[in-house]
């Protein structure tokens, strides 16, 4: 029994260090030029608090100056019981690393929710999948007390087959294995 204990807790130290937010490793010589353009959300973690719910469309792009900026739609039901789609704006503060951002973002009524956080692409190729990243609160073992995450698709009919293995490694990767609900797509906020 001491030998199962003591396993244990050496695969819980192990699990510990490697779910330290600051030891997550983002997409090496990440290129913005060649993230520009429209992801559909295929699947998220949410955060605590009001968030969009589904049917979420991303629209990255860099401006003239460098800089990035995105839009995003999504269903949202507030007031307990009321839906409506929410358009949400967004705007990247760089740092050192290329993949990691400040996003302050915002909703266009004032009861949608705003936020200043670390924004990090994980893992993209450009063209099939990105899988985004961002801890709001880093409890005081250094693991993601409250975070969420995107997987993205260019296509709306989700990720390809090929796709779904490395997803899935980037998901444990984070620690958000298992964590993660589908986002429908079904017009809602289709204009």
């Amino acid at each position: 029994m001491l030998r199962f204990f003591v396993a244990f807790c050496v695969l819980a130290t192990c699990w510990a260090q490697d779910c330290l937010v600051q030891n997550i490793q983002v997409k090496q010589d990440f290129d913005r030029n060649r993230y520009q353009g429209t992801w559909y959300a295929v699947a998220k973690k949410d955060p605590v608090g009001l968030f969009l719910l589904d049917n979420i469309v991303a629209s990255f792009k860099v401006e003239d100056d460098g800089k990035m900026t995105a839009t995003a739609v999504g269903r949202v039901i507030i007031l307990n019981n009321w839906e409506t789609c929410a358009n949400m704006f967004a705007t990247f503060e760089e740092t050192p690393d290329p993949a990691k951002f400040k996003m302050r973002y915002w909703g266009a009524a004032s009861y949608l929710q705003t936020g200043y956080d670390d924004h990090w692409v994980i893992d993209t190729d450009y063209d099939n999948y990105a899988i985004h990243y961002s801890c709001r609160e880093v409890d005081l073992d250094g693991t993601c007390l409250d975070g969420y995450s995107f997987i993205f698709s260019r296509h709306p009919t989700g990720l390809r087959p090929e796709d779904q293995k490395i997803v899935t490694q980037k998901k444990q990767d984070i620690c958000f294995l298992g964590k993660y609900r589908r986002v429908v797509h079904n017009g809602f906020c289709d204009a």
